[in-house]
């Protein structure tokens, strides 16, 4: 039976929490920086077995035993080392590579190491470019942002010239075969014999894995019209975006000091966070949250404050992100910002004290979920409670912890005006319904997506100009509620960028799961309905939406019988006459 390749094994037990896959076996209790607790492997009154989480190993002081994630698995439940780490592998959701070739699994170690190398070497040129004469205008971009020299060596930041070849040249020059750069998605074949360089006049974030070494790079667009404004490399055997967070080999050391993480969205955020004192701080570079990027930063820390933008993606973003590190155990609290601010502009306009403060005084994020779902509801209305009690059953069933669902429950019952047993029952038959889906896996089924939104899914990607089209004259509202808005909202942000830089754009900003979708759709031969179908198709279902709430209002209004409720009747009549001749209008 052949080998596993170690990069497989050393993502295999970065990914996999030590400490979780010991409790499930052992009762630990934390003591210092390490866990504690009454050893498996033979008999014994007083714990001497000790877990430590920030090493990945466990010994016991009484008879020796030890090793790492793997070996627990192996000693506990009797496993040969294969069979270990396919059982790790199955729970932590990484994919097992096929082995019994001893030299492939060699050559695919040499593979990955030598693209370590062709990064390093292309992050120390773009450091030296910076540096140089021709880094003038990055460093102006640089001190326009507030991003002092040291920030910026921190971060190893750097600048790829506008040439088209530069970085190229350089790393052929430096014995580096081309077929390796390409592979690298450094340098991209554009056909007919163009291999270019993928970062042109650029500023470049060097993108590292926990331990420090570049991975990847992000570069972003320094002249005003040039598009898209952030450019990422493309995932390689070295770097898969749903398993990185940017900046965390910077800060890991900090957020286990310190016990908790501020999670931002970009780049800049991230260097402005660290330059107002904010030490524990990772990015997740404007993609969505995955339950590996949530089980990575479980490894270090159990306390997470979101900071994300205040507006309604990034709202949205908050709730997707605080439902999956709630999910995997660890408390989330969300800061929130002035309208029209981030983490950058917020530091840079209002100071880092000012910023400090509005971590200090950041929300629970079940509260948050809670107030953000009740905004807009009217809870003297049944349907009005229906829906929010249907909304919050997600949530709540994705809380580990029985004693906090519990607590969530007395606070929805609060807010919904509901018994508080009656929101308990229903939490729990949702909690043990989701523990017992097998199919719940986080992503939607193409099937379950109406044709509309899988008709402007494929657009995107297969016409996308026409799809631009369709999606600059709609509003966020016209999403709300579908199984894909997620994916149609990113989209819709997308709507002035060159065609040709779409596809790619999209998918770097999506989830896995998403763009996992999103190419599914996108595989199909033909457009699933008429692009300019589709966007009056999701339009008429928002007025359909609207027209059925405002008659649920007519119909509350009817049953309480007051002067004042029935006065209000004329003016909900003429909105839904309003909305009607607007569904017409749509089908003419």
């Amino acid at each position: 039976m052949g080998r596993f390749p170690q990069g497989f094994i050393d993502d295999l037990k970065a990914q996999a929490d030590i400490v979780q896959v010991v409790q499930d076996a052992v009762p630990l209790k934390k003591v210092g920086s390490s866990f504690k607790g009454l050893c498996p492997f033979h008999t014994e009154k007083t714990p001497s077995f000790h877990v430590n989480r920030d090493k990945g190993f466990f010994h016991c002081f009484g008879c020796a035993t030890g090793g790492d994630v793997v070996k627990f698995v192996e000693l506990y439940e009797k496993l040969s080392f294969p069979e270990a780490v396919r059982l790790l592998a199955q729970r932590f959701g990484l994919e097992v590579p096929a082995t019994g070739d001893p030299e492939r699994d060699a050559a695919a170690d040499a593979e990955r190491e030598a693209l370590l190398h062709v990064h390093e070497l292309a992050s120390v040129y773009f450091r030296a470019q910076l540096a140089g004469p021709s880094g003038v205008h990055a460093r102006a971009h640089l001190d326009a942002r507030a991003v002092r020299p040291d920030t910026a060596q921190t971060l190893r930041l750097g600048f790829a010239p506008p040439q088209r070849e530069s970085l190229k040249r350089h790393l052929l020059d430096a014995g580096q075969p081309l077929d390796r750069l390409l592979r690298s998605g450094l340098v991209v074949d554009r056909g007919g014999g163009q291999i270019i360089d993928r970062f042109r006049n650029r500023l470049m974030i060097p993108i590292c894995r926990d331990g420090g070494s570049v991975i990847a790079f992000g570069g972003r667009a320094l002249a005003k019209d040039q598009q898209p404004k952030y450019v990422n490399s493309p995932e390689t055997p070295l770097y898969t975006k749903g398993r990185t967070l940017y900046g965390l080999h910077v800060t890991r050391q900090d957020i286990r000091r310190l016990g908790y993480a501020v999670m931002v969205e970009g780049y800049f955020d991230l260097a402005q966070a660290l330059q107002a004192g904010v030490q524990p701080v990772v990015a997740t570079c404007g993609t969505a949250l995955t339950d590996a990027q949530a089980r990575l930063l479980g490894r270090f820390t159990s306390k997470v404050i979101l900071s994300f933008d205040p507006d309604l993606a990034g709202q949205s973003a908050s709730a997707r992100s605080g439902e999956l590190l709630i999910s995997a155990g660890l408390q989330v609290n969300v800061a929130r910002l002035p309208p029209g601010e981030d983490p950058d502009t917020c530091v840079r306009e209002r100071g880092a004290a000012y910023y400090v403060q509005s971590l200090k005084q950041s929300q629970p994020y079940l509260e948050f979920v809670l107030d953000r779902a009740a905004d807009g509801r009217d809870f003297g209305r049944d349907a009005h409670r229906r829906a929010f009690l249907a909304e919050m059953l997600t949530v709540a069933a994705r809380i580990p912890d029985a004693a906090a669902r519990d607590q969530f429950a007395d606070r929805l019952a609060h807010k919904a005006r509901i018994m508080e047993k009656v929101v308990r029952d229903e939490i729990r038959k949702a909690a043990v319904a989701r523990r017992t889906d097998v199919t719940t896996t986080g992503s939607t089924p193409v099937a379950s997506v109406r044709p509309a939104e899988k008709g402007l899914i494929w657009a995107t990607m297969r016409d996308t100009t026409s799809a631009q089209a369709v999606l600059s004259d709609m509003d966020p509202e016209d999403f709300r509620g579908l199984a894909t808005a997620s994916i149609l909202q990113v989209a819709r942000t997308l709507a002035d960028f060159p065609p040709d830089a779409v596809p790619d754009t999209l998918s770097e900003r999506l989830s896995a799961d998403e763009a996992a979708l999103v190419s599914a759709i996108a595989a199909e031969a033909n457009a699933p309905a008429l692009v300019n179908d589709c966007g009056l198709a999701l339009r008429r279902l928002r007025y359909e939406r609207e027209r059925a709430a405002l008659q649920d209002e007519i119909d509350q209004r009817q049953r309480d019988g007051t002067p004042g409720a029935l006065a209000e009747i004329d003016g909900l009549w003429q909105q839904k006459k309003d909305l009607l001749q607007r569904i017409e209008a749509l089908v003419r």
